[in-house]
């Protein structure tokens, strides 16, 4: 059966019709990842990857506001897909950069990562017999670029004896403060609809804020690597 791509979606708490600014609160948020990417654009200077995300991290604004605005299948995927695209040219980063990997190196394991990631819902559906998708609200989705997090900063974290110990110490220690602030947002994303008998407008908008720190934080923290460690 194929998808109506202008199928009206309504995903979202604060969504009571079809109207284009029938989220009104879960649009305007979107322009803090606008200025995320302005913020983190300027501290780039000449770091072209940093560049890249800045301008991915501005898109994930623009695709997030259509979704919200629009609402339709195809609104979806200017939604989602470069937030993917952010996760896995981050997660690539980060091995190269914070980790020292190789690009072939880095590459395999994103393309691991990548894997993983889009297996996970069906395995746990699988693995409980429920819809874990639609108990978490869709935010199961999320969970390994949570996990990634972790896994990228507790090597950076653990004790050194390099040159670069104290570097990859405060980049790990930056990670895992990210990580706490994605935990947040993710709780905001689940509970937007279970919110919706108390707070009308849901609390998917929270999400907007604070992934936009985290995408700006996780930004900043390769740069201010970069700078500290010269590639």
């Amino acid at each position: 059966m194929s998808t109506d791509w202008f199928e009206p979606i309504r995903a979202y708490c604060e969504r009571a019709g079809a109207g284009f600014w029938d989220e009104p609160l879960n649009a305007a948020t979107n322009a803090a990842f606008l200025v995320a990417a302005l913020a983190a654009a300027r501290r780039a200077g000449r770091d072209p990857a940093a560049l890249a995300l800045a301008a991915l991290a501005g898109i994930v604004g623009i695709g997030s506001f259509l979704f919200h605005t629009l609402a339709v299948h195809w609104a979806m995927l200017a939604d989602v897909i470069p937030i993917a695209l952010f996760i896995y040219g981050y997660f690539f980063l980060a091995l190269r950069r914070f980790l020292g990997l190789g690009g072939l190196a880095a590459g395999g394991a994103t393309l691991g990562f990548l894997i993983v990631s889009f297996g996970l819902v069906p395995a746990l559906d699988a693995l409980t017999g429920r819809d874990v998708e639609a108990l978490t609200n869709g935010s199961i989705a999320y969970l390994p670029a949570f996990l990634a997090l972790g896994g990228v900063a507790a090597p950076l974290v653990a004790g050194q004896t390099c040159h670069r110990a104290a570097a990859r110490r405060a980049a790990g220690l930056a990670l895992l403060g990210i990580a706490a602030l994605f935990g947040l947002s993710l709780a905001a994303r689940t509970l937007d609809r279970a919110a919706c008998g108390t707070i009308p407008v849901g609390t998917h908008w929270l999400w907007h804020l604070f992934n936009a720190g985290v995408l700006y934080g996780l930004i900043t923290t390769a740069i201010r690597y970069r700078q500290r460690v010269p590639d």
